[in-house]
């Protein structure tokens, strides 16, 4: 059985285990929550390097990049936590998230009746979402980008992709230095929910990025808007039915009533293909994608 550990800084509360047969092969795929707690989850890796096939690591990235084929910043902390991984290899779900993400938008104007093009999308998080972003605007929709918004605190809609990238080139070399914690919602703060940035949700027709970065600022009504995204529990489903969102999408497939992360995904795929990642390039997993015939999530809610 080949055995996938995804080990998230993000909260137990969202800890899911399944097992899946893949090509004749079970696959037991296990997600993680550290609540915040970087030593725990340095303390995970080292107790189970070696005696996992592949490791995910979430509740934060490895790498963030400038643009679709910006240049690649490394997160300090980030790298430091891994180092303790000798023999299992580890990934963040990078090597994979611009393609998959692209082509599941691409999906659903194709596949799908929900229309997107002249619909108002909201972006919260586009630094790491940007093959998310521009699927969308391909798609022909409206673009609001928040990473001023959600990231910075700084109330300043974009509405140009290139201001984006040109943010990122500025600031990624200086933000990849500051601990995790000032870069991403860990432990219980990712169930802390703050209304203060309503109005951009409010504006927007579809939703789309990390769960945790869309559930923190979403207003209670949400009738009408699609949301597109990934890592989403039952609870995450009932609690978006209940604000009378439209749609659910996610760019994961569903596995036993869960959508995990892209990092747990990635390294899925990675497990499956018996390769290293360094020898998988994006096309190479959106082949094992249509193998494996694994499609995105898409749920009428409402």
């Amino acid at each position: 059985m080949k055995k996938v550990l995804g080990v998230s800084l993000g909260s137990s509360t969202r800890d899911h285990k399944v097992v899946i047969e893949v090509l004749g092969e079970q696959v037991e795929i296990e997600r993680r929550g550290t609540d915040g707690d970087v030593k725990k989850m340095m303390q995970i890796f080292a107790e189970y390097d070696g005696k996992v096939d592949v490791f995910g690591l979430g509740g934060t990235d490895l790498y963030l990049y400038s643009g679709p084929r910006g240049k690649r910043y490394t997160i300090k902390e980030s790298e430091r936590i891994i180092r303790v991984i000798k023999k299992t290899p580890i990934v963040d779900g990078s090597g994979i998230k611009y393609a998959l993400e692209k082509r599941v938008v691409k999906y659903i104007d194709e596949h799908t009746d929900i229309t997107l093009r002249g619909k108002k999308a909201l972006v919260p998080i586009t630094v790491d979402r940007f093959g998310m972003a521009e699927g969308l605007i391909e798609a022909g929709c409206e673009m609001t980008f928040g990473d001023l918004i959600f990231c910075l605190n700084i109330p300043i809609a974009l509405h140009s992709f290139q201001s984006v990238g040109f943010l990122a080139r500025l600031l990624l070399p200086l933000l990849v230095h500051l601990p995790i914690k000032y870069l991403y919602p860990t432990g219980k703060k990712q169930e802390q929910s703050n209304l203060k940035y309503v109005k951009y949700f409010q504006e927007a027709d579809i939703i789309a990025g990390d769960y945790l970065g869309i559930s923190q600022y979403m207003p209670l009504d949400m009738s009408g808007k699609v949301v597109i995204t990934n890592t989403v529990t039952k609870a995450n489903v009932e609690d978006l039915k209940k604000r009378g969102a439209s749609y659910l999408i996610t760019t994961t497939p569903e596995l036993n009533g869960r959508s995990f992360g892209t990092n747990v995904f990635q390294a899925t795929l990675v497990a499956i293909s018996g390769k290293h990642p360094e020898e998988l390039k994006a096309e190479d997993y959106l082949e094992l994608v249509e193998k494996l015939e694994f499609k995105p999530r898409i749920e009428r809610l409402n």
